[in-house]
Formats: C-alpha cells, sequence, structure tokens
C-alpha cells in the first residue's frame, strides 16, 4: 500500500512589492501549520518524506508542521511542484523510490485539488463533495492506493481517506 498525503500551504499574505514565490504566510498560517502537525500526530499521518514546494509560503507551512511533528521527517524541496498542474505534480509523485510508503506533498492550489480529484476513485462522499466544492489553505488530503510501487499510481485508483481542514477540526 501506498499513502499520498496533499497539503495545502496554510494561508499565506500578500505583500505589496513581493513576487507570488516569496510570498509569507499571513498569521492565521503561522497559527494553523502547527495545529495541523498535531492533528496529523494525533491522527498517526506522518510521512516517511515530505516534497516541499520551493515557495516561501510552503516552506514555512512545513517547517511548522514539521516542528509540531516531534519527529525527523526527511524532507525535500522540490521546485516542480510550485504552481505546477496536476499531471506534472503526478510525474514527480511517481518517481518516488518504492522504500517510502507514506509521502507527504506540501504545495499549492489548484493543483493539488485537481490532483487529488482526478486520483480519488472511492470515498467517503461527505468527504468527497466537500473537497470538490473547495480544498481551504492548510488542508490535507489523505489518499491510499494498493500499488506495489508508486510508478502505478494512475487515475482513479485512489480511495480518500479523509480530508480534514482547520475548520473540520476545530479551528479558525
Amino acid at each position: 500500500m501506498r499513502r499520498l498525503m496533499l497539503l495545502r500551504h496554510a494561508k499565506s499574505d500578500w505583500p505589496d512589492g513581493v513576487e507570488d514565490h516569496e510570498r509569507p504566510l499571513a498569521e492565521r498560517g503561522r497559527r494553523m501549520s502547527p495545529l495541523m502537525g498535531r492533528f496529523m500526530v494525533e491522527k498517526g499521518l506522518l510521512p516517511d518524506l515530505a516534497m516541499v514546494s520551493t515557495a516561501r509560503r510552503a516552506m514555512e507551512t512545513w517547517k511548522l508542521v514539521h516542528a509540531a511533528l516531534g519527529q525527523d521527517i526527511v524532507h525535500k524541496d522540490e521546485p516542480r511542484i510550485y504552481e505546477a498542474r496536476a499531471q506534472a505534480i503526478l510525474d514527480t509523485v511517481k518517481q518516488t523510490p518504492d522504500r517510502i510508503h507514506a509521502l507527504l506533498l506540501v504545495g499549492h492550489n489548484p493543483g493539488l485539488q485537481d490532483l487529488a480529484l482526478q486520483l480519488i476513485g472511492k470515498g467517503r462522499e461527505p468527504d468527497l463533495s466537500r473537497l470538490q466544492r473547495k480544498y481551504p489553505t492548510a488542508g490535507l488530503v489523505v489518499i491510499d492506493f494498493d500499488v506495489k510501487h508508486w510508478r502505478e499510481i494512475s487515475g482513479g485508483l485512489g480511495r480518500l481517506e479523509r480530508f480534514d481542514t482547520p475548520n473540520s477540526i476545530g479551528h479558525r
């Protein structure tokens, strides 16, 4: 089995004169990131590897989530997932070494939402319906695949295990 976790970066700021790639987290994003990290620990959602977009807001999200995980998780700065389309993100996922069973991507919309919807073939209808409507910042999608190799992942093979957001876990 392979588990793919997709974490959209937390709420970012829009300072004047700052390029998109360099946008920092907003105060709300700095609060929600550790909350999502602690939630991941509580639910046993620990990755073997985290691939993180090189955008500042994604890297700051990961830093705060990682600190809350309380474990040394290997991470890789991954420029290919910055503002990437679903297929480009999937191509990156398929290159993941087979020794990794649980992969976390920290990235952006619309790529993450499009990828999730493309990969999910079944899952809890309420979670799927919420995901189809909106993938908020700091939202976490967990998709399981009954495959031996990452390269075997394709559209419709995934099972949506959960879709959690700061609001759905009781934080605003």
